[in-house]
């Protein structure tokens, strides 16, 4: 049996936990069908809060012919400002990393909706945010 133990900043070795949502485009909320075009990434212990995003047009078309890709694309483009903060960030710029992760994963009807928080451990919280693109959105 694997004992599995919650840890506290410093206690994972040189890991940390973070926190990550899949975001999902749903182009047509009513039938609920969607396709993963993103993730947001949360590390508090290194003040980190990243996203990447990658639209895969075919299957977003497939769902929904009449989908808007461009408003699609920049409501991700949108996702990814916030997290990078400064003045693409609008009025999120001045909020601190973990405020504008809550923010981003609060639910909502739209077109790009966040999933559920999962968490885990990471040395690297940037490269956990490919990571997870590439295995989870590509």
């Amino acid at each position: 049996m694997i004992e599995r133990h919650i840890t506290r900043a410093g206690q994972g070795g040189d890991r940390d936990v973070f926190e990550y949502a899949l975001l999902r485009v749903v182009p047509r909320v009513e039938r609920g069908e969607c396709i993963n075009a993103g993730v947001v990434v949360y590390c508090r212990a290194r003040g980190y809060v990243g996203a990447r995003t990658h639209l895969d047009t075919a299957r977003l078309l497939a769902l929904d012919p009449r989908a808007d890709a461009a408003g699609v694309r920049a409501a991700l483009g949108a996702v990814e400002s916030v997290c990078a903060g400064g003045p693409a960030a609008g009025q999120a710029a001045g909020d601190d990393p973990g405020r504008r992760f809550r923010w981003l994963i609060a639910p909502r009807s739209t077109i790009v909706q966040p999933g559920p928080v999962h968490t885990g451990l990471t040395a690297d919280p940037a490269a956990e945010t490919q990571r997870l693109l590439d295995l989870l959105v590509r």
